[in-house]
């Protein structure tokens, strides 16, 4: 997968393109439709501003959230997408540095880390996987990120469980 990544203010000056392609490449070890080439995702490192406004605007919502995510293609298309062809638009994840930082305190852990799961979920949605349709669809969901995490060495968000 190729990543196009935007970093904006407030964001601190971390090597967050580092840690995004971490991330995809551990995601496509356990998905492995995220693991075809064709596929082109953006990913914007920005304000709650922005993801109020986004989410506003698109989701008629009318506050901020930690990630927003667009996906381009229909679950469908992605697992029939072959190797072979143009690049293909898989979607876009936008991350909010204030809401993000302040959960990451929170929850006692870096904002690294916590960075690193919100651009796993917003992969994951990307992928067709959503969290709010049932409670069966938000633990596989779930089972998915905390097998990613710990690739990365990061602990389970959801409390403690085996990986």
């Amino acid at each position: 997968m190729e990543l196009e990544i935007e970093i904006e203010e407030p964001w601190p000056g971390e090597d967050w393109q580092a840690l995004a392609a971490r991330v995809t490449a551990a995601a496509a070890r356990q998905v492995p439709e995220l693991a075809n080439e064709r596929l082109v995702t953006s990913l914007l490192f920005t304000s709650d501003e922005e993801v109020h406004a986004l989410n506003r605007d698109w989701r008629e919502r009318d506050k901020p959230t930690n990630v927003l995510s667009f996906p381009m293609l229909e679950r469908g298309q992605l697992l029939e997408l072959g190797a072979d062809g143009p690049p293909e638009m898989f979607g876009d994840i936008a991350l909010a540095h204030e809401t993000c930082a302040r959960e990451a305190a929170e929850r006692g852990v870096s904002l690294q880390d916590h960075a690193a799961h919100l651009i796993l979920h917003g992969l994951l949605h990307l992928a067709g996987y959503d969290h709010e349709i049932s409670d069966a669809d938000a633990e596989k969901m779930e089972e998915v990120e905390v097998k990613v995490l710990a690739l990365l060495g990061i602990a389970d968000p959801y409390g403690d469980r085996d990986a």
